[in-house]
């Protein structure tokens, strides 16, 4: 079992959405940012550590928006979605493509199978 965390990010009706990178497990599907939590650390660090390694934005980390757990065929994973504000402009520093999303646009790019729910849930009008 994998512990994942993740920054459900708003500006205005936009979302902030990342392209996982080629090499990586679901390569090529948009996500929303963050990563593994590593031993020792609480779901909060991991979420503001993985923020700062991918996009060199300080992070401050809201409520528990959504989590799910979601069994891959080589791995489970618990996935915790928070809601997150930038304390600064975001960069891709790793390389990633990195995307504002209008809310309704949402569906329109490829997920992984975990996120569905959320960006249903998202995406949906109201």
């Amino acid at each position: 079992m994998i512990d994942v965390v993740a920054a459900v990010v708003e500006r205005g009706d936009e979302l902030l959405v990342t392209r996982r990178p080629p090499g990586a497990h679901l390569a090529g599907l948009w996500e929303f940012p963050g990563g593994k939590v590593q031993p020792g650390e609480t779901r909060e660090v991991a979420l503001a550590r993985e923020i700062r390694e991918e996009l060199d934005a300080g992070v401050e980390v809201g409520a528990l928006v959504f989590d799910v757990t979601h069994a891959y065929e080589e791995r489970t994973v618990r996935l915790f979605f928070y809601a997150c504000r930038l304390a600064s402009e975001p960069r891709a520093v790793l390389g990633q493509e990195m995307r504002w999303v209008p809310r309704r646009s949402l569906g329109a790019l490829e997920f992984p199978p975990a996120d569905a729910e959320l960006v249903r849930r998202l995406s949906a009008p109201g």
